[in-house]
């Protein structure tokens, strides 16, 4: 059963909030992180890429760059910027992105649960990045960005979560993006033990975001050997049925050779092809290509998808195996320099805009990832291909933080 405890968060100022908490730092390059934070001493920016602290070219793996994440976490501290909360409780995390609004439960998680896969994983994680997130953690002594969990819908848990909101937030403001990030203290000790009982009968989690952190924050348990509250780690969990997936979009800096007519030739071996004007598919098993100018729907063949098994159903797989792999020779994309993931947040016109600068030959509009089949390949301990999911809004990191010493 999934086990998930409350903890004394590090919160920030409710009157600085809207200037401390920032986006993750894995969704911006450093030149936009300086560019983000200038003249805000108090954005969490600091502390999550502190590089932007130190000259330009700095080597953000450096041991100075997570010596200076630790001095700007210790002054956010100091001047009460960040405050550490005086008992250890759950707390709500509400975001509205338009028309959208999901509500997650704020708690720490299992790392011994992550380990045995009772908190299950979709992804593989990269030892370079992974070894970057456990540098950042052990010289903070805390967990500074969450975990973004999901867990099968349960209407006890929302009627629950939605009545705590009814009173006011402790934190609420809109984000420059236009979201809406409020939360709440769960005060009550009979909501907290209705809480945890629930999730007692909750057998399994999901990682939806943030396989990097949670295994980084399982290799830090097992060398302090759980010491101090090191065996958990901080996330938020959400029920599935309020998660949103956006597209994670493919952009490729050439044709492997191929001129353009060559390389629609050979896709029609594989699919159908429209020259639809369609910058966005309309469906699952849609994929709309960006060539020279014009947007093409390309629909795989009959018969060319396995109907037995999960993973290669996904349109980026379908995409991976008969177009990246197949024709364009990119075999691994995770090491591939020759191709660019595009979040599908910033639309078809990003990758129209790859394409016209020539930097890239062609960009691949997808269809986004069901939660379901998430979960069900997860459940099967399946590995979907990489960047296979999008999830929006993002979490802001500085909402809450989790000490571990």
């Amino acid at each position: 059963m999934a086990t998930i405890k409350p903890f004394p968060a590090l919160l920030p100022d409710p009157a600085r909030a809207a200037d401390i908490c920032e986006l993750p730092y894995d969704v911006m390059s450093a030149a936009e992180a300086r560019q983000m934070a200038e003249g805000r001493p108090d954005s969490f920016l600091h502390v999550s890429r502190p590089e932007i602290d130190l000259p330009d070219g700095t080597d953000p793996t450096d041991p100075g760059v997570y010596a200076k994440a630790r001095e700007n976490l210790d002054r956010l501290i100091a001047g009460g910027s960040l405050r550490r909360d005086a008992q250890a409780h759950y707390y709500l995390y509400r975001q509205i992105m338009g028309g959208h609004r999901q509500l997650g439960l704020v708690a720490v998680a299992s790392c011994t649960e992550y380990d045995s896969n009772t908190i299950r994983k979709h992804e593989f994680t990269r030892p370079e990045k992974e070894d970057d997130r456990v540098a950042h953690l052990e010289v903070l002594d805390a967990q500074t960005g969450p975990v973004f969990l999901t867990y099968p819908a349960d209407a006890v848990l929302d009627g629950v979560l939605n009545r705590v909101t009814g009173g006011q937030p402790d934190i609420d403001f809109t984000a420059p993006d236009g979201v809406r990030h409020s939360s709440w203290t769960v005060a009550s000790g009979e909501d907290t033990s209705l809480i945890e009982s629930r999730f007692d009968s909750i057998p399994n989690l999901y990682i939806a975001d943030g396989h990097h952190r949670s295994a980084a924050a399982s290799r830090v348990a097992k060398s302090r050997e759980g010491g101090g509250s090191s065996s958990l780690f901080l996330s938020v969990l959400f029920p599935h049925d309020q998660v949103q997936i956006l597209a994670y979009n493919r952009a490729v800096r050439d044709l492997n050779g191929h001129s353009a007519d060559e390389f629609l030739a050979a896709l029609g071996q594989a699919f159908d092809i429209g020259e639809s004007g369609q910058a966005k598919p309309v469906g699952k098993h849609e994929i709309c290509l960006y060539l020279e100018g014009r947007w093409h729907t390309l629909r795989p063949k009959v018969g060319s998808i396995d109907p037995d098994d999960p993973i290669k159903q996904l349109d980026v797989s379908i995409l991976q195996d008969q177009v990246l792999a197949s024709l364009l020779g990119i075999d691994d994309p995770r090491t591939s320099k020759r191709i660019a993931f595009v979040g599908g947040i910033r639309g078809a016109a990003e990758l129209e805009k790859l394409v016209e600068c020539g930097e890239f030959a062609c960009a691949f509009s997808l269809s986004p990832t069901s939660i379901g089949d998430l979960m069900k390949i997860a459940d099967g301990g399946g590995i979907m291909p990489p960047k296979s999911t999008w999830f929006e809004p993002k979490l802001r990191d500085g909402m809450f933080c989790h000490p571990i010493g």
